[in-house]
């Protein structure tokens, strides 16, 4: 007697019911679904323990391979695209916070015992701080930006002594290192639809989502910018890479359902970087560089937040801000995009530094933190979708773009 093996649903099927289902649990369950929080954050810190060694073996494999001239075309255009995207979610976030003014008439929450526990930070010391003096250190605080600048170096000196040498010793292990971490993760994503909807039910529960009602507007502009962006960025992309945009959404579905449930781009990095190989066409190579460095460094759906979260400071306590200030709202928002923090919980300090640099009153940062986990979804999801589009762009220019991918009349694996 044979017996028929039963096809799970695809691992995006999986988070879409875990979704669905978490809400749902958490709405009923209310404050008890917050006893087990635990079960998401032990998913969460699966996926965390791996991505600093995933992101420097990548980015130093990559480049090592690369070598000097390769390494250089591809990180200016890197960079080049990482600007330009940044830039227009900027202005078009001070465009939605003018139009739709979302702080008006919002009542400020006390934030005395949120301001009590932040550290005041500086422009200095946050540019200073990109440096790293024990990388070791940088590696468990999990500072990406001094970790991919290390692991910028440290490609380019490996390449230099494996092309010198002759000897692949180090470039053979740092590779090994990279697929043995890629498939640790891809056990612990096996639980990943366990540990959203945990998530999601503490969320619900706990949290509760009658704090949007309050900051519909701002949300709503969030929300609005975001397939603002989608419209402007995928067509423009689909373009350059002579591709269809109207492929792209089913492509995306898999990394956004993980970008909404779990806000974190570095959780996300993992599912991005495959995706981008298998799904879009980017070379291996490119999405190794490139992966790790708009995780830390490009951040559309942030910046457009950070700009609309100071106008809505500024609009909620009255103040208004000066021509001057409002260009230095776009020029800081755009520097705190490079090494944002990519794992839920960061943005206190974010939203501290921005208000005290601009000489904002920090009771209207309560409110914001109160929402902080629904305006993660729209930042984690646009971050997310943004890096693969600078992937496609990249490998393209680069001539790394297989089309054929893209396309779906061939199939690659990322290993």
């Amino acid at each position: 007697m044979s017996e028929k093996k039963r096809k799970l649903p695809s691992l995006t099927v999986q988070i879409l019911i875990a979704t669905i289902g978490g809400i749902v649990f958490g709405s009923l369950a209310g404050e008890w679904a917050t006893k087990l929080a635990f079960i998401g954050t032990i998913f969460i810190r699966l996926i965390q323990m791996s991505v600093v060694v995933l992101v420097m073996t990548a980015v130093i494999a990559a480049i090592g391979d690369i070598g000097g001239q390769g390494a250089g075309k591809m990180g200016f255009h890197t960079f080049k695209w990482i600007i330009f995207f940044t830039l227009v979610s900027a202005g078009l976030g001070v465009l939605l916070a003018v139009i739709v003014k979302p702080g008006l008439g919002i009542t400020i929450t006390d934030a005395a015992n949120i301001t009590e526990a932040v550290e005041e930070v500086s422009l200095q010391d946050t540019l200073v701080n990109f440096v790293p003096t024990n990388i070791i250190q940088a590696m468990s605080n999990g500072d990406m930006v001094p970790c991919i600048l290390f692991s910028v170096l440290f490609g380019l000196a490996v390449g230099v002594y494996t092309r010198s040498s002759n000897n692949r010793v180090v470039m053979d292990w740092i590779t090994g290192l990279n697929g043995v971490v890629m498939n640790m993760i891809k056990i612990v994503m096996n639980v990943a639809p366990i540990g959203i909807f945990f998530l999601l039910a503490n969320a619900a529960g706990g949290t509760g989502f009658k704090v949007i009602i309050p900051m519909i507007k701002f949300l709503g502009c969030l929300l609005v910018g975001d397939i603002i962006q989608f419209l402007m960025y995928g067509p423009l992309t689909a373009a350059l890479c002579g591709v269809s945009p109207l492929k792209m959404p089913k492509k995306f579905v898999k990394m956004s359902m993980m970008a909404l449930t779990t806000t974190s781009s570095a959780i996300c990095l993992p599912t991005k970087m495959e995706d981008a190989v298998t799904k879009f066409g980017v070379s291996r190579k490119v999405a190794d560089f490139t992966g790790p460095i708009t995780m830390s460094m490009n951040s559309c759906g942030a910046v457009q937040c950070y700009v609309l979260a100071i106008f809505f400071m500024s609009q909620a306590t009255g103040v208004t801000l000066t021509p001057y200030q409002m260009v230095m709202a776009v020029v800081l928002s755009c520097l705190m995009c490079m090494g944002t923090i990519v794992v839920p919980g960061g943005m206190v300090i974010t939203y501290t530094f921005l208000a005290t640099s601009l000489g904002l009153p920090l009771e209207s940062i309560a409110i914001l933190l109160g929402i902080d986990w629904f305006s993660g979804m729209f930042r984690t999801l646009m971050n997310v979708d943004v890096d693969v589009m600078i992937g496609m762009l990249v490998s393209k220019k680069c001539g790394e773009f297989d089309i054929e991918v893209y396309n779906e009349t061939k199939t690659v694996e990322y290993n």
